[in-house]
């Protein structure tokens, strides 16, 4: 009944011979008259990318999915996006990312993800949320290389555990690295650790004040200081009663010098979280429709 490779039986189930999901993918587009065009693709194992329709003249939308329906520990996804002179391209993920619980003393689970943006060129980095089970392990990687005029807006969320379905987060361990380069030299470097008890970290006034959902939205552009009131008008400040008058209001926050603007919002679960993070995209975005995966 049983092919002599599976490992589903449970007396192979050790450490050493369990699957794991590994995948690679390459994405390269660019300018074609005044369309951006696909330029070459590469996709191995359980990732893969997908061109819908555009909905926006001039941009090229990609979409990416992940085939093993989530990320245990040990899995290994690597990505890379080349967005060549002039292009546009808008980067999202077909739904939210969910990584498992980990076997205990077991490899963590490894994501590395770049993108190049060249000169006169720009990129959206728009995956869903990224949600964290009890007891994960996840070491994760975003690195961008930008021209020197090239326009870069990204944002990543985490949320830990779905509160919807009573679910909590009480032990995991967490490496998340965001580091950004223009013009070869670093621009910003953003570190996330969490070792052990998260939940009472994340309690801690000084780290998410008891937010179990965080986002970090991040705009590289010649002028993007002058989005700073826009944004700040847009993101729900904790004088206010809430998004849309539903619920507690997130905590938030923004910044902006040197050709760059960073938000920062805290939220009680992901849906609060999702329609403060939509309001400042839509600013940054000058109201272009979100992809259509964002939608569903």
């Amino acid at each position: 009944m049983y092919d002599a490779a599976c490992l589903s039986e449970p007396q192979t189930l050790h450490r050493e011979t369990l699957q794991r999901a590994v995948g690679e993918l390459g994405v390269s587009v660019r300018r074609r008259d005044e369309a951006t065009v696909l330029d070459g693709l590469r996709q191995a194992g359980c990732l893969k990318a997908r061109f819908p329709r555009a909905l926006v003249p001039g941009w090229i939308d990609v979409m990416t999915l992940n085939t093993s329906g989530g990320i245990a520990g040990g899995d290994r996804l690597d990505s890379a996006f080349d967005v060549q002179v002039n292009g546009r391209a808008s980067i999202a993920a077909q739904a939210a990312e969910r990584f498992y619980r980990a076997l205990p003393g077991g490899a963590p689970s490894r994501v590395r993800t770049r993108i190049a943006v060249a000169a006169g060129a720009a990129a959206e980095w728009l995956p869903q949320e990224t949600i964290l089970f009890d007891r994960c392990a996840l070491d994760r990687r975003l690195e961008v290389d930008l021209a020197d005029d090239a326009w870069f807006l990204g944002v990543e969320s985490l949320v830990f555990g779905r509160t919807a379905m009573g679910e909590t987060v009480e032990q995991a361990s967490l490496r998340d690295l965001i580091q950004v380069r223009r013009a070869g030299r670093r621009l910003w470097h953003d570190a996330v650790r969490l070792d052990g008890d998260v939940a009472a970290t994340l309690r801690r006034k000084a780290v998410a004040g008891g937010a179990l959902a965080i986002a970090t939205i991040l705009h590289v552009a010649r002028g993007a200081e002058a989005m700073l009131t826009a944004v700040r008008d847009a993101l729900p400040l904790p004088s206010r009663e809430g998004v849309g008058g539903r619920g507690p209001a997130p905590e938030s926050a923004a910044s902006a010098w040197n050709g760059m603007l960073i938000a920062r919002i805290l939220a009680p679960d992901s849906a609060t979280l999702r329609v403060a993070v939509v309001a400042v995209l839509r600013v940054l975005r000058h109201d272009r429709p979100l992809p259509r995966v964002w939608m569903c």
